[in-house]
């Protein structure tokens, strides 16, 4: 186990109470910090400090880039009285600082649900393959804060995969991130399938999609169609057309939390 020591970041906005921002989470062994904001700004203050909320997070990792992790923590509790505000710290034993940063953000931050923004929905895979259309619409079981820098749109959504077929870059139990609707040749992409008249537990399976055509008059049909996993542990499988559908493409894992 390491040893961290965390600190919550406070916006002290005019008329309101003190409001938890972010996570700051440092390594005192390799004087790192990791960080992790909101980015909910424009919902939760006026325009001028909306725009100055917006340029922390790069001015945090400025400065943490040229005065260390410690450095950049002691700087914010002895200067940080206006806006910007720290908790006192808390030292935490951990086995991993991305996933516990993930978990401690979770804990003390709220921010505002900003759909297809800052977050997606999250589905049962089973929702997610019978229910996402505007005729039998379902309703999120919650909405998953999604990473800085991936783009949202509304034909995306979130769902658990279980099983260790796709790992290393699955890992079992991960939440993922998929697309409604594969766009151009399928060849080579991590699909999410459903195997309808499969058992529950094999019902739903991410695979790399390969295929096999042959010409047949003036058109082309699948001569073979394989569903490969990436961990060779595991077999992959030969079907036809009629015995799987595609649900969605796989985007990403999302950060674990501990």
């Amino acid at each position: 186990m390491a040893r961290g020591e965390c600190v919550v970041l406070q916006a002290a906005l005019p008329g309101r109470p003190l409001e938890n921002i972010g996570v700051l989470l440092l390594d005192p062994a390799t004087d790192r910090v990791y960080r992790r904001l909101r980015r909910d700004w424009d919902s939760l203050a006026g325009w001028e400090d909306a725009e100055v909320l917006e340029l922390l997070e790069d001015d945090l990792a400025a400065k943490a880039g040229e005065m260390g992790g410690a450095a950049l923590v002691q700087y914010l509790e002895q200067n940080a009285s206006n806006l910007i505000r720290v908790t006192d710290r808390e030292a935490i034993q951990l086995a991993d600082f991305e996933a516990r940063l993930n978990r401690l953000y979770r804990e003390n931050v709220k921010p505002r649900v900003l759909e297809f923004q800052t977050h997606l929905p999250m589905y049962s895979l089973r929702a997610a393959a019978g229910g996402l259309s505007a005729e039998n619409e379902v309703e999120a079981k919650e909405w998953i804060e999604a990473p800085a820098g991936l783009r949202l749109g509304p034909d995306m959504f979130v769902g658990r995969v279980v099983g260790r077929s796709m790992e290393p870059t699955i890992p079992d139990g991960s939440l993922c991130v998929f697309r409604h609707g594969v766009a151009g040749s399928r060849q080579g992409r991590l699909l999410l399938i459903q195997r309808p008249g499969a058992d529950r537990t094999a019902e739903f399976t991410v695979k790399r999609y390969t295929s096999v055509k042959r010409a047949e008059g003036d058109s082309w049909e699948h001569e073979r169609i394989r569903l490969e996993p990436l961990n060779p542990e595991f077999e992959p499988w030969d079907l036809s057309p009629d015995e799987f559908s595609v649900v969605g493409e796989f985007v990403r894992v999302l950060p674990p939390e501990d």
